[in-house]
């Protein structure tokens, strides 16, 4: 009997170990997310500097023609585009950290406190993207009954993002 209960204790000595082992690589884990992060913010730089270079390029052919041309106007739109994303890419970048790792001296706009705020914030963006893309369509019209199919189509995941919002928020 004595030697059963050593063995026990000892079995569960070496479990609370193990336990501790994973509870320790499942802590240190959370850095992971800095890959993530790191990526994110590359993609972010990356899409800013191609951003301000195509604005470059537009004032550039803005001069030449002297904006007689209106393909500059639709080019400007686009860069707003770029932006956007660049923007959110850095949004997700700096919610993932503060969620994973630790908070940031941020604008309060840009803190994130949980999981709902990242995806809140995302969606935000991407109604503006939406509705940059719209703008993009609208300008190019070509065909009014696609552009109409178009426009209700945003219509409805702005209209899902907004109900995301509104509604995901009273958890």
């Amino acid at each position: 009997m004595i030697f059963l209960k050593k063995v026990r204790r000892g079995a569960q000595t070496g479990q609370h170990r193990e336990d501790l082992m994973l509870k320790t690589v499942l802590e240190k884990s959370k850095y992971l997310i800095l890959i993530a992060v790191l990526f994110t913010l590359i993609a972010s730089l990356a899409a800013f500097l191609l951003g301000a270079a195509k604005t470059v390029a537009v004032i550039y052919h803005f001069a030449l023609t002297r904006g007689e041309e209106p393909k500059g106007a639709i080019e400007l739109i686009r860069v707003i585009d770029i932006f956007l994303l660049a923007a959110a890419f850095f949004i997700f970048a700096v919610g993932m950290y503060e969620l994973f790792i630790e908070d940031l001296d941020m604008p309060a706009w840009l803190i994130v406190h949980n999981l709902h705020d990242l995806k809140a914030k995302l969606g935000s963006v991407i109604l503006l993207v939406l509705a940059v893309t719209f703008l993009e369509h609208l300008v190019e019209w070509k065909d009014p009954q696609g552009t109409l199919y178009f426009g209700i189509a945003i219509t409805l995941v702005s209209a899902s993002l907004i109900a995301f919002g509104y509604f995901g928020e009273k958890d």
